[in-house]
Formats: structure tokens, sequence, C-alpha cells
């Protein structure tokens, strides 16, 4: 089992990331609520991890703290929620987020949430009401700094990458390209990173 990993980022386009650690790059995939506290490439980070090995694949999901991580394993021990799923719940809303809705029976946020319908939001609140009960969760992480570039050129390209980049993150996560373009366009401002737009397109939707 693989539980931490310490390295330099090499890539990320939002929910994966390449870390190498020793030599050695390490694909994983992260919910953006954790992604956003990624530092800027060639930076050094902590992240904790799950294995899910399947028949076709090996998979790393990558977590800012110990009690994201513990959050998606109960989450997959729920009925009908897989990785896949517990990823995007998980990059819709953070940790503490989630356990409110629980605790509220709060169907009508959850239902929200793509891939999410109104049976599994019910049969979340249900099954995960005991386990949640004494959930204290960590504090989070402040978010690094935005890297400023100059020239208009270089803004202009960076905007359209920010955009695209935010975009295929929402698809990734289950939302249509349609529902993904049109968050993105109704949030952006001049200078937002990728990782700000996706965000803020989140909110939106929620």
């Amino acid at each position: 089992m693989i539980g931490r990993l310490r390295g330099v980022l090499l890539e990320k386009q939002a929910p994966d990331l390449l870390l190498e650690v020793a030599g050695v790059g390490y694909e994983v995939q992260m919910p953006l609520t954790s992604f956003y506290h990624l530092p800027a490439i060639g930076g050094e980070t902590v992240i904790y991890t799950h294995f899910v090995v399947r028949e076709d694949a090996q998979l790393l999901y990558g977590f800012i703290n110990p009690s994201e991580r513990a959050l998606f394993r109960q989450l997959i021990k729920a009925n009908g929620v897989g990785p896949k799923l517990a990823l995007t719940i998980l990059s819709g809303m953070t940790a503490q987020q989630f356990v409110r809705c629980v605790q509220l029976d709060d169907v009508s946020t959850l239902v929200k949430l793509p891939g999410v319908g109104k049976k599994t939001a019910e049969r979340l609140v249900v099954e995960m009401r005991d386990r949640l009960k004494d959930w204290g969760g960590a504090p989070s992480t402040p978010l690094t700094d935005a890297l400023l570039i100059q020239g208009d050129e270089a803004m202009f390209n960076l905007e359209q990458t920010a955009e695209q980049d935010a975009s295929s993150a929402l698809v990734s996560l289950g939302y249509s390209p349609l529902q993904a373009e049109k968050a993105v366009q109704k949030v952006k401002q001049p200078d937002m990173s990728s990782e700000q737009l996706i965000k803020a397109a989140l909110r939106s939707m929620m």
C-alpha cells in the first residue's frame, strides 16, 4: 500500500498530477479541493494517497491531508459509490461541507454534483450519518500564491489555457462539455488561474 508521497511536482492538469519521488514519477488523481493547494510546477509537496488495484488498472488517489483521505475511504464503502464518484464529490465540496450536508440531511445540495441523483444522495446521507457523527476534520491549507505573467500576448495565452484547463477538469469530473464551458465563461475574470476558474465555476453550479 502506498500511503504517502513526498516529491517534486512535474506536471499538473486537474485532476491529474505527476509527482517525482526518488527518480520515479507517480501519476495521481486528486480532488479539486486538494488540487487547489498544490505548489507551482517544480515545487516540493507532500500528499496522502489511497491505492486502488483493478483488473485493468492500478490507480493512485491523492489528498492534501489525512482527513480528506479518510472521508474518501468512507465514501467508497457506501453502496454505489466508487473512487470516481467519490473524487467528484470531494471536488465539488470540501470534506467539512460534505459532512455538514450529511449532518443536516441536505440532499438538495448533494444532487447538484454530477453523477449524484436523488436516490444516491439520500442513500449517502443515511449510510454516512453514523460514520461521520464524530468527524473532526483537519484545517484547510492556505492556497498557494498565483504567479503573475507580464506582457499582453503572454496574458492572452495564459487566459486561453486557463479556460481550457478549467473546462477539461470539469468534464473529467462528470459535467458535460456545454455545462463546463458555460460555467467557466460565466465566472471568468482577467488574470484568473485555472485553479481559480475551476473553484469559481464549481461554486456557481452549486
